[in-house]
């Protein structure tokens, strides 16, 4: 990581850690039912997102540059799930803070991301640089 990448990765620590911890202090909110619905549904979604990308993680290609399974549709499957799963959080809490949270780990995550492709590009060439143009980097 170089420069405000350093940062953003302390600040992703930071949010992560609270992003979890908040959720003990609140609420499932039942009312109203359509966004105990809704919640239930991203979470579970974002649960299911989360498995199933990091199980195509560990299957790469020959040559480590993975493009199978939701692969195929995103270079960051599992960074995507987490925000689904943590938007999930969200519905189910109805808490504007949260949501505060994981719009910052968002932010911060994107910094992340954008280094990792620097360096998958280092390490993989122009092999991850004719994957890059052909998924894009969320959805």
């Amino acid at each position: 990581m170089i420069g405000a990448e350093k940062a953003a990765y302390w600040l992703y620590q930071l949010f992560t850690a609270a992003i979890f911890v908040c959720p003990f202090f609140l609420r499932v909110a039942a009312d109203p039912a359509w966004l105990l619905c809704a919640g239930v549904s991203v979470y579970a979604l974002g649960i299911t997102a989360c498995i199933v990308s990091v199980m195509n993680f560990a299957r790469p290609s020959e040559s480590g540059v993975n493009r199978s399974g939701l692969y195929r549709l995103s270079r960051n499957p599992m960074y995507l799930a987490y925000l689904i799963f943590f938007l999930g959080c969200v519905l189910l809490t109805a808490s504007p803070v949260l949501l505060g949270l994981v719009a910052a780990f968002q932010i911060a995550a994107h910094w992340i991301i954008r280094a990792e492709e620097r360096w998958c590009v280092e390490q993989f060439g122009e092999e991850y640089l004719q994957y890059m143009k052909k998924v894009r980097r969320y959805i």
